[in-house]
């Protein structure tokens, strides 16, 4: 079963994204008319620009689930989408990706594609 794509036909449903090929090259980004806020590397895995200071405001939440993946200094989180319940986590994420993405990030970063990855937790 490809979770992405269940999870990105779900978001495209959002009247507030629109699809676009994201920044990193990934085949399918959703983004509003100003930032790139989700986008899908293979068939389980999507990352979401939350900025900077929203994943330090989840950070607790985040590291409690086994289906997020962060990166020290990044605004992006990993969400490795094996079933349903990651897909709504995903939705839970963007949601708050698009409130924090009104704020502007100091400095926006790449996707955690282009950063290496140092294991589960920051």
């Amino acid at each position: 079963m490809n979770t992405a794509r269940h999870a990105s036909e779900r978001l495209m449903s959002w009247p507030s994204l629109t699809p676009a090929r994201a920044h990193c090259g990934a085949a399918l980004g959703l983004g509003t008319a100003t930032h790139e806020i989700v986008h899908f590397h293979g068939e389980h895995e999507a990352d979401v620009h939350l900025t900077r200071a929203m994943v330090a405001k989840l950070r607790h939440a985040l590291l409690g689930s086994s289906a997020v993946r962060m990166r020290a200094g990044s605004g992006w989180v990993t969400v490795r989408l094996d079933m349903g319940s990651d897909i709504d986590l995903l939705a839970t994420l963007v949601s708050a990706a698009l409130q924090a993405n009104g704020v502007p990030d100091v400095a926006p970063d790449g996707c955690t594609r282009t950063r290496p990855v140092s294991g589960l937790r920051c």
